[in-house]
């Protein structure tokens, strides 16, 4: 029977993504159902992100906007806000969002059922059933969260705070997971946490199985070898790159060659005062070396431009840095003056103007390169994931993604509709770019 309908909104990054599947499926075990618009809900989840100030507004003013929207329905509708939002400012929430019936914290959300139960006045006479597949992934890709948390403290950054410190899932819990999505349909598996290359070094008791990023990859690409399914891991610290990680990647046929490195600077004085190590220098040879180890490779990375106290001579220092590397994805975000951190105190706070200025010129260049990158895979013959089909002004067609594309982050690959379904992986030829994005067209085997 079911006990109420659930509409879920979730913000942010693809682990966000990971805590509404979870709740999701635990709701869908106790009985609620999931809808599709707030006019057919008995109640909305909004999963939140706060990482940054714009990422807290937009929350705030979504939660607002569905919150005026149902005022004027009939149906009383209830708000239940949870993730990011409630875990950094959730003292405060009640008193200045009183629209919203529940606040859930992140470390709050395996307890979903009995919040909703709660604010919809259920009452249970036996208790709800826990699934023992706790995803609800119905596409090509699933993200796994092999950790949570951070202990970095880099001083521009709020996510410790707001996830608390660093914590491993067991193996045995990640790799029953893959093994269900991947019984469920998805072809690729994705690892990510706040810092993927230390999973494993929090562990206080000797544990059978894996114990460190490579191991874990190697014992995934096992799981799920049977299968045709590709692993991929994001968020790699550069300290994190040890030989053994790097020697995994490189002879794990199941794990792609795509690394996901935030360098965020490369001065060393800049790194310093955001409270991470480093160089040109040292980044450069970290570079050098899994260009050397692993063919082929595809990098992607992250540029913080603005941070308090760069100078233009370190921001131009970035910018040949970008330039010689020829990344071929990299995100550029100007510096925010984030509550609660170290760095939001700090003297030399870059002029809105300047530091504008500083991102522009920085995607700009990233744009550059990811176009020039794009465009050389014209002519390749590759392997490609269909995600599904979209409706365009010239008709539906294919949108699928290769392996040097991270999903919803690098661009897809556009190929005329066929008979194949989400989840299929095609050989592609790729016979056109444009900026991101590449054209294709199916080859017979």
């Amino acid at each position: 029977m079911a006990h109420g309908s659930i509409l879920y909104i979730t913000l942010g990054c693809a682990k966000n993504e990971v805590d509404t599947d979870r709740m999701r499926a635990l709701l869908n075990g106790a009985g609620y159902d999931e809808v599709f618009s707030a006019e057919d809900a008995d109640a909305v989840i909004i999963n939140t992100c706060s990482f940054l100030a714009s990422a807290t507004s937009e929350s705030i003013e979504t939660t607002l906007t569905l919150a005026e929207e149902i005022s004027e329905g009939v149906r009383g509708t209830r708000i239940v806000m949870c993730g990011c939002v409630p875990s950094r400012y959730g003292s405060e929430l009640p008193d200045e969002l009183p629209e919203v019936a529940a606040f859930v914290r992140t470390d709050e959300e395996d307890g979903i059922v009995s919040v909703m139960d709660e604010v919809l006045g259920i009452e249970r006479v036996d208790p709800p059933f826990i699934p023992s597949v706790k995803r609800t992934v119905e596409s090509a890709v699933a993200y796994v969260k092999i950790s949570d948390g951070c202990d970095r403290y880099c001083s521009f950054c709020a996510i410790p705070y707001i996830r608390g410190r660093y914590h491993s899932r067991s193996a045995v819990s990640i790799l029953s997971e893959v093994r269900d999505l991947v019984a469920g349909g998805v072809r690729e598996i994705v690892l990510i946490g706040q810092d993927t290359g230390i999973w494993g070094t929090d562990f206080k008791d000797e544990v059978d199985g894996p114990t460190n990023l490579a191991q874990l990859m190697i014992a995934v690409a096992e799981a799920v070898r049977p299968e045709h399914v590709w692993i991929r891991v994001l968020y790699l610290q550069p300290e994190g790159m040890t030989d053994e990680l790097i020697a995994a990647i490189r002879d794990t046929p199941e794990v792609l060659p795509y690394i996901d490195i935030p360098v965020q600077h490369c001065n060393a004085r800049v790194l310093k005062a955001m409270h991470r190590s480093g160089s040109a220098e040292q980044l450069s040879d970290l570079f050098a070396k899994l260009r050397a180890e692993i063919p082929a490779m595809v990098i992607r990375t992250t540029s913080l431009v603005g941070f308090p106290g760069e100078t233009d001579d370190e921001a131009a220092e970035m910018l040949a840095f970008m330039d010689r590397e020829g990344f071929d994805y990299t995100s550029v975000f100007p510096y925010s003056q984030e509550e609660g951190t170290f760095a939001a105190k700090m003297d030399g706070q870059v002029d809105e103007d300047v530091k504008l200025e500083r991102t522009q010129a920085a995607m700009d260049l990233a744009e550059a390169l990811g176009f020039a990158a794009t465009a050389a895979h014209v002519g390749e013959v590759a392997e490609v994931i269909v995600d599904g089909i979209e409706e365009t002004d010239e008709g539906p067609e294919l949108i699928g993604h290769a392996w040097f594309q991270a999903p919803d982050s690098d661009g897809a690959v556009h190929l005329e509709v066929t008979d194949a379904a989400v989840g299929d992986i095609l050989q592609v030829k790729f016979t056109d770019s444009f900026c991101y994005e590449l054209v294709g067209e199916v080859v017979e085997e």
